[in-house]
């Protein structure tokens, strides 16, 4: 079979088993589809919080933005797997102890207010709208690419096997999805990572071929990237380009964004008892450890596959892969010196994504009617969100690793954006009705109105699979600043701070969303021609703006705090009462 073939049932038979365990666990309760009955055993939560946790940013897009980035990646790599430690230690067990559905729900009981846990549930749909796009633009490319169908029609799809499992099973079902997921996207992300490894350096541990010699050379894999980098005219691969207040706040925004990711909070609930919470950190940070200490391995590999497979090639003789990528908008060639020839360098070849005529130029290639940036020799347009996904076919590996890549993408898509739309769906039923607009509903109602809103839920986030605001990565990174200058704080000193009141935290989640939202609409969306250090505050990315947004809500919240009315002696006493082990 060929790989298309393969692809379609690799997919459809995990598929296939998404919606079979959907129907077996399918939730019968609201306690079932906000909690999955509180009754999973702590490794299943464990490689289910891996799967909720490692989403197509972590699949798909992290080593493609390593490969780009060389050393100023590691942002990522340390602020995702740091927060997780921030969460397990300081976060999961209490809140677990405190067992209430929803971070809202926590919100809205611990500063005794209505307004709270309205305001909580506003930030939580910014939060997690913006972490979805990011989802579902992963599954419309997967989709595209390897079931050759449109980007849009791919993301359709994956709204309609969303909606199965999440809307029939909810927290029950999406649970025991995502472990089937989780075992789905870890071997489809060893299996090409350790053939790469063994062709390129000869060792099959990916993580030591990473810092190992060349086949038949006595040349370090990382010392060759950085030549060919330097050549390029890009920056050693090894050194870092961002300045070091960026890199810190970067990876301190997605270090105490992880920290407060609702759609991850909510997996602790999921067990039986506070000690389990305990254990399920402790596995998921095993099983996300796999595929994290995987992930430059992966990127180093593809970075130098990819140069070796294109430069200085003409198009005709140009790798398959390359056209196939192509014919769906993901990569681009534009001849700016005529020569036949493709030249691979740093800086834009085009403005903007790739936009095509109907034409084809002489050469065969694909005629683009973008403004060509004639500042630089680079002929190459590539979207980062392609390597992983491009880097099996650009090894030559067999047929059937380059399937289970697409079923692994998916899966890593799909098992985040289950989680998301849960805890959206969750906070609407839960926090706006049942616990604010119309308390007197049965629970037979309350489950009706969560899986409605999980249905709008998964149209939403299709609307932005299809028009997406940015790569996969980018959104995903947006989604950890504005978690973390929103949820982190008033989390961590609701557990922490008896003196924290009501007025303190509504002032701080809105203060730290407007600063942080505003500060990325600026420079993303409403000014991205001032999108650079020379522009930004202290010259901090909007990536990594969450960590101020972060700091101005803690100090807006202990100032309220100070000059207004202390909470109640029952909020005290609970306070203490959740530290208590």
């Amino acid at each position: 079979m060929d790989v298309t073939q393969l692809t379609y049932l690799f997919v459809g038979l995990s598929f296939a088993l998404y919606i079979g365990i959907a129907f077996w666990s399918r939730a019968r309760s609201t306690n079932d589809f906000y909690v999955a009955g509180k009754g999973v055993n702590p490794v299943a939560n464990g490689m289910a919080t891996a799967a909720d946790w490692m989403s197509a940013a972590s699949f798909i897009s992290m080593a493609g933005l390593i490969a780009f980035l060389g050393k100023d990646g590691s942002v990522y790599l340390m602020g995702w797997t740091g927060g997780y430690v921030v969460l397990a230690l300081l976060l999961a067990p209490y809140l677990r102890k405190f067992g209430r559905f929803t971070v809202p729900d926590f919100i809205g009981e611990r500063y005794y207010s209505k307004t709270a846990r309205l305001v909580a549930v506003i930030c939580l749909i910014f939060v997690s709208f913006t972490y979805v796009a990011g989802q579902m633009r992963g599954v419309g490319i997967v989709f595209s690419r390897f079931l050759e169908v449109d980007i849009n029609i791919g993301v359709i799809i994956g709204m309609i096997i969303v909606f199965f499992y999440a809307v029939l099973g909810g927290m029950k079902g999406i649970t025991y999805t995502q472990v089937a997921q989780y075992c789905v996207l870890i071997f489809a992300y060893l299996v090409p990572a350790i053939f790469i490894s063994i062709l390129i350096t000869g060792n099959p541990f990916p993580q030591l071929g990473f810092g190992d010699t060349l086949v038949g050379t006595n040349t370090y894999l990382l010392d060759k990237l950085d030549l060919v980098s330097i050549d390029l005219g890009f920056a050693p691969y090894t050194e870092n380009v961002k300045s070091k207040i960026d890199i810190f706040c970067i990876t301190a925004a997605l270090m105490f964004g992880t920290a407060g990711l609702p759609h991850v909070i909510v997996r602790f609930f999921t067990v039986p008892k506070v000690r389990d919470a305990r254990k399920s950190a402790g596995y998921a940070l095993i099983f996300i450890a796999i595929l994290y200490t995987t992930a430059p391995a992966v990127a180093a590999f593809a970075k130098i596959n990819f140069i070796d497979s294109i430069q200085n090639k003409s198009y005709e003789s140009s790798p398959e892969w390359f056209k196939n990528w192509e014919d769906i908008g993901l990569i681009a060639w534009q001849d700016k010196n005529a020569d036949g020839i493709i030249q691979y360098s740093s800086g834009n070849a085009i403005d903007g994504r790739p936009q095509y005529s109907d034409q084809r130029g002489t050469n065969g290639e694909r005629i683009l009617t973008n403004q060509i940036v004639p500042s630089n020799k680079n002929e190459v347009y590539i979207d980062r969100d392609i390597m992983v996904l491009a880097n099996p076919e650009i090894a030559k590996l067999p047929s059937w690793v380059i399937a289970l890549v697409a079923a692994g993408g998916l899966a890593a898509a799909l098992s985040t954006a289950a989680g998301l739309l849960l805890v959206i769906s969750s906070s609407i039923s839960h926090d706006l009705l049942k616990k604010t607009f119309r308390p007197n509903i049965t629970e037979k109602q309350e489950l009706f109105y969560a899986r409605s809103a999980a249905a709008v839920a998964i149209f939403i986030a299709g609307l932005f699979g299809i028009y997406p605001p940015a790569f996969v990565a980018q959104v995903v990174a947006f989604a950890f600043g504005l978690a973390a200058s929103t949820f982190f704080p008033v989390l961590f000193m609701g557990i922490f701070s008896k003196r924290l009141n009501k007025e303190g935290a509504i002032a701080g989640m809105i203060s730290g969303l407007l600063f942080t939202l505003s500060y990325i609409i600026y420079f993303k969306f409403l000014n991205t021609q001032l999108n650079n250090a020379d522009f930004w505050f202290l010259s901090i990315s909007p990536e990594g703006i969450g960590f101020v947004g972060m700091i101005i809500n803690f100090l807006v919240a202990i100032i309220v705090s100070t000059y207004t009315k202390p909470p109640p002696q029952e909020v005290i006493a609970m306070v203490e009462d959740i530290r208590q082990p």
